[in-house]
């Protein structure tokens, strides 16, 4: 053991997994409250993953050792399928990825977006809300986050039909290895449930993918493209120097990644909101009166957000007991010491932005929703690392300016003009995924404002 380190504690993990089968997330909520903070490892038999949930942990390696503790091993190995070799990776391929895709994701380039952005939202929830009709949540949220982005970025490079093949395909790919997910130590060639559903997934997506690569590649060949603002161009642009087959993979792992990182996360998100204004009728009608004093009658704008400060904490505190990439592992390089605790080379660090959101050492009555937490000055005397929705350090989400712009949009365009009636008949619990998800199947109705 090293000088200074501390004994590893082992919280038991299998008899709870077990306990909490139908809601495996809960199983880990459990193992933090009686890890409290400290560095222990979860017996999950044959794997013995670190639990990191102090933001002390959380910082030394996400940020001040990040490139010691690299994304493979648990949960990115199952997805490199899907995920590919590009920004959702490490190394060299990574850091190249980040450099294509980061001047499409920053706050100034977003905000220049985001009037177009409000004026697509607004257009989306008249053509596919139909108020009196139930819906269900997760496709309705996506009926309007993923094309908004394919307008946005990809113009018509992608068109409507495709967006159809890919919303389910990426809701499949993102769910369908969650059992891989708490049994990481089974043998990736062992099938399990789901790895059938992944592939057809994977296929789905290439299918739409591919086509628009080489589509983009003839148009640069003609010079048709040169000046284009258009995603798919600007990445055959920067990929210019890798030719054939290797070329169209790193573009794909990059659209593929885009398209998480401005989609995927941001529908997770989003799905949460109705479920939490049903639950908490109090906060639900702050959130009504200010976009109703604020935006009236008017489709909703940019020029609306900042005289909106409640709903910008209602979303913040979303995000607080809600974050999408709610599970983000690495796995250790070399060996080291976190929190006092020696760590060996190989061993893998399971972190949670879900369950250091959640610490009472942090957060006041953690599991109550109260976007009070985030009034001006909240961050005053709080921990960096205590709330990191969009991850930390040198990987956090590019798109976390464009949630930020989006969010606001989409749930103030939508409650200008109707409430939302959510038919549940018992508290909304996370289903396990790769990224946190209400269960299927939830569904609500949206009746005009004024109506109950």
């Amino acid at each position: 053991m090293a000088t200074g380190a501390a004994p590893t504690r082992t919280v038991p993990f299998l008899t709870r997994l077990t306990k909490h089968h139908r809601i495996p997330v809960n199983a880990l909520e459990e193992a933090s409250v009686q890890a409290g903070g400290e560095l222990v490892r979860l017996h999950m038999g044959p794997f013995r993953p670190y639990l990191v949930t102090h933001p002390d942990h959380v910082q030394h390696v996400l940020t001040q050792n990040q490139t010691n503790f690299v994304r493979e091993g648990m949960f990115w190995d199952p997805l490199a399928p899907l995920l590919g070799e590009g920004i959702l990776s490490d190394g060299e391929t990574w850091a190249e990825s980040r450099r294509i895709l980061q001047p499409l994701f920053t706050a100034r380039y977003v905000n220049s977006l985001a009037e177009q952005m409000a004026v697509i939202i607004n257009e989306l929830i008249e053509e596919t809300i139909v108020p009196g009709r139930p819906m269900d949540i997760s496709r309705g949220v996506s009926a309007i986050v993923h094309p908004t982005i394919v307008r946005l970025f990809f113009g018509s490079k992608i068109s409507t039909a495709d967006i159809a093949r890919l919303v389910p395909a990426y809701d499949v790919a993102v769910t369908a290895k969650a059992v891989r997910l708490v049994m990481p130590f089974v043998p990736e060639g062992m099938p399990m449930p789901g790895d059938r559903a992944f592939r057809r997934a994977i296929k789905d997506i290439d299918a739409v993918v591919y086509p628009r690569i080489r589509e983009a590649r003839a148009r640069a060949r003609e010079g048709l493209d040169q000046d284009s603002t258009d995603v798919v161009a600007r990445l055959v642009s920067a990929r210019e120097d890798v030719p054939g087959e290797e070329g169209d993979r790193r573009i794909r792992d990059d659209l593929v990644a885009m398209h998480g990182a401005s989609t995927e996360t941001s529908a997770t998100a989003l799905t949460w909101v109705w479920p939490v204004l049903d639950a908490y009728p109090g906060i639900a009608a702050k959130v009504y009166e200010e976009i109703d004093r604020v935006v009236g009658g008017d489709p909703v704008s940019t020029s609306h957000l900042p005289h909106m400060p409640y709903l910008r904490m209602f979303v913040n505190e979303l995000l607080r007991l809600y974050p999408p990439g709610w599970i983000l592992p690495r796995k250790a390089v070399e060996a080291d010491v976190v929190g006092g605790v020696e760590v060996e080379a190989g061993a893998t660090m399971l972190l949670s932005p879900y369950l250091t959101h959640r610490m009472p050492d942090f957060w006041e009555s953690p599991t109550v929703f109260d976007p009070e937490r985030f009034a001006p000055g909240w961050e005053a005397g709080r921990h960096r690392y205590a709330y990191w929705p969009f991850g930390a350090g040198p990987h956090v989400c590019l798109g976390q300016h464009l949630f930020q712009m989006e969010a606001p949009l989409l749930i103030a365009g939508i409650l200008r003009k109707y409430r939302p009636v959510v038919h549940v008949d018992r508290p909304v619990t996370p289903r396990l995924a790769s990224s946190l998800r209400p269960p299927p199947g939830l569904t609500m109705t949206l009746v005009p404002a004024g109506r109950s």
